[in-house]
């Protein structure tokens, strides 16, 4: 049965996979080979796939490569499109939590998503200027506008071409800093589906000598911000109330205590900070997986999060008219799916290729819901039944090998430990030992 029924979602391109858990990781990763149509190269990339000669063309001093667990989230759909979400992590319960919090979200419609045109932000500092007056330097800077827009959009010859390129100007007036008066150009930029780095800087370089000549002052930093709020992306989900019950608790109960849960990261930046890097568990996995750049996200996430001066929760849930839970989250997302580590690294190509080929602004759309069923996931265990039984008990297939235990042993020990209620490295060998004997 649970064969047919993997075989009709495969066959109906659907990401509801009943047992999908329970099944040997060949036959997983046969299954999601088959779902996304990958070659057999492909699929062997799946494996790890970094050859050491491309390692050494990626970074510097190269001495080997370092594997992550690549898994699947099941369940997930975006805008009425099933996807199955590849997650590069090694923290376990991650990848369920993502799939259970989908298959939530499904019972309500699945995730409702939307990013914006992928525009970021170039910094150009300006120092030194004469007479320390920044209204005169903003002044001869808006008279230059055009100019300075034309060498910016003259740097790339393909992103104009696709719609990309400048787009506009802000200045930012600094009257009191540590060293004096600054003013700070914004230079906006549409860099499609590029992560756009390299495009950004680019421009900043060679804008810089204009500035500097038009303002009469000093430039010093050029360079892009991780703040990409004008690339912000947005998920919703909506689940019944029914779909929440969990041993004796009504389903409008636990919805109000997830609301409850969710207020507390409202208003605590101590409580927002562990609310939101669950909310990351969720990103960062597949901003990994397709080889983007996870550090650049949990920046802008976290700055995101507290730009109304104190830091807070990334998401909300409310409860409808209806009792049932209806969830939002908002951050800058800056994902690209041409050029760098999404291009030259065979996992990342193959992941790209498991999600469908999505466009940058696509892409950011499932990886917002991606961490808006992670948050949904964690937060009702929470206000349930406490967030450790069931990481611990994924835990212990960890504490299993960490004892020494290989093979078949690993399963074995992982359920003796969980049925025990003690899941430590110790008990572990001594269960290792007494097998042995």
């Amino acid at each position: 049965m649970l064969n047919e029924q993997i075989e009709a979602a495969v066959r109906d391109r659907s990401s509801r996979l009943p047992g999908f858990y329970r099944l040997p990781v060949a036959e997983r990763r046969a299954i999601g080979a088959r779902w996304a149509g990958l070659g057999a190269d492909e699929a062997a990339a799946l494996c790890g796939g970094l050859r050491e000669a491309d390692a050494d063309a990626m970074i510097e001093n190269v001495v080997g490569t370092f594997s992550l667990p690549l898994g699947l989230a099941t369940n997930f759909r975006v805008n009425g499109r099933d996807v199955l979400v590849p997650m590069a992590v090694e923290e376990p319960s991650v990848v369920a939590a993502a799939s259970y919090g989908a298959l939530l979200a499904r019972r309500g419609g699945g995730f409702r998503a939307s990013a914006d045109a992928p525009v970021m932000i170039g910094q150009v500092q300006v120092l030194d200027l004469p007479g320390g007056d920044l209204e005169a330097a903003m002044g001869r800077v808006e008279a230059a506008r055009d100019d300075i827009l034309a060498v910016a959009h003259a740097q790339s010859r393909s992103l104009p071409r696709l719609g990309g390129g400048a787009k506009g100007l802000e200045l930012r007036p600094f009257p009191d800093t540590p060293v004096g008066p600054m003013l700070v150009v914004h230079l906006l930029y549409d860099t499609r589906d590029a992560m756009g780095a390299n495009a950004v800087n680019t421009a900043c370089e060679a804008i810089a000598p204009l500035v500097q000549s038009v303002t009469g002052g000093r430039v010093l930093l050029r360079i892009l911000s991780n703040l990409a709020d004008r690339r912000l992306a947005r998920a919703d989900c909506r689940v019944p109330a029914a779909e929440l019950a969990r041993e004796g608790v009504d389903g409008a109960a636990v919805a109000r205590r997830i609301v409850e849960a969710n207020a507390l990261a409202v208003v605590d930046p101590y409580r927002a900070a562990t609310h939101n890097k669950g909310v990351l568990n969720g990103i960062d996995p597949v901003v990994i997986a397709t080889g983007n750049d996870w550090r650049g996200a949990e920046a802008g996430a976290h700055a995101y999060a507290a730009r109304n001066g104190q830091y807070r929760s990334l998401t909300d849930w409310r409860q409808d008219a209806a009792g049932d839970l209806v969830g939002r989250l908002e951050l800058p997302l800056a994902l690209g799916t041409v050029g760098g580590s999404t291009q030259c690294h065979p996992a990342a190509r193959v992941a790209l290729k498991l999600l469908g080929a999505p466009s940058a602004r696509a892409l950011a759309e499932i990886v917002a819901s991606v961490g808006l069923a992670q948050n949904l996931s964690a937060l009702r265990a929470l206000a349930t039944e406490g967030i450790q039984p069931g990481h611990m008990a994924l835990h212990a297939r960890q504490v299993a090998v960490a004892a020494g235990a290989t093979g078949e042993a690993v399963t074995r020990i992982a359920e003796q430990l969980v049925a025990e209620g003690e899941i430590r490295t110790a008990r572990a060998r001594e269960l290792l030992a007494a097998a042995a004997r």
